[in-house]
């Protein structure tokens, strides 16, 4: 029996540890998420009218985050993540209100994926929008993703550990002021290839798409 082993930056993201008896492999989990910092909003002038006031209550559309492992389908967690427990995992936060993500992940034969997708809610759309150009230009190389949100970015990459190739795809949509996160990747532990970037990204497109009408169906300011 061949040892197929994964990459370290793969199996860095994996949790729990899930021993593998046929292939040896144990899967240790992703990243610890840091809640975004809540400010306190200006108090209101005396001489502020009340169209100003509505202006300002329309700059922040949502209160709180949802909760992340319903905002995706089970038929598009199965076709995203075969194998995968529908339920999710939804990692630990400090602040639920203001951040939250859920992961599914599954080794199905040789075929690995992974699917994040995560909700920040931020003190009001010019936060989200500022931090939007942030993390987008951190991630060159993508394209705008049309008609989801206020903005929405795309962007597919290859990595190569060991010979063996993974192919990420992350999606971010600003609405009003929330961000939506969703990661999306896959590895071939037997021909050590990656899903095409097609598959990736419609992929991570398709999560987001569902994650953003969750948040828009959910509780309001």
């Amino acid at each position: 029996m061949r040892t197929l082993s994964l990459p370290l930056a793969l199996t860095a993201r994996i949790s729990p540890v899930v021993v593998l008896a046929a292939a040896g492999w144990a899967l240790t989990s992703g990243p610890a998420t840091t809640p975004a910092a809540e400010k306190e909003s200006a108090p209101k002038s005396a001489g502020e009218s009340p169209s100003s006031a509505s202006t300002a209550a329309a700059t922040k559309q949502y209160a709180s985050a949802p909760a992340p492992c319903g905002s995706i389908g089970t038929a598009t967690i199965k076709s995203l993540v075969p194998g995968a427990k529908t339920a999710g995992k939804e990692i630990p936060s400090t602040d639920t209100s203001l951040r939250r993500t859920c992961s599914w992940n599954a080794l199905k034969g040789y075929d690995y994926r992974w699917l994040d997708v995560s909700f920040e809610i931020t003190e009001s759309d010019e936060a989200a929008a500022k931090s939007y150009k942030e993390n987008t230009a951190e991630k060159s190389g993508g394209g705008s993703v049309p008609g989801v949100g206020d903005a929405g970015y795309s962007v597919v990459n290859l990595t190569t550990e060991d010979k063996q190739q993974t192919r990420e795809g992350v999606v971010i949509i600003q609405a009003s002021n929330a961000l939506v996160t969703v990661t999306y990747n896959g590895s071939d532990f037997e021909s050590k290839k990656a899903p095409s970037t097609d598959e990736i990204n419609k992929g991570a497109i398709k999560a987001a798409k569902e994650a953003v009408a969750a948040l828009e169906s959910g509780q309001k300011v």
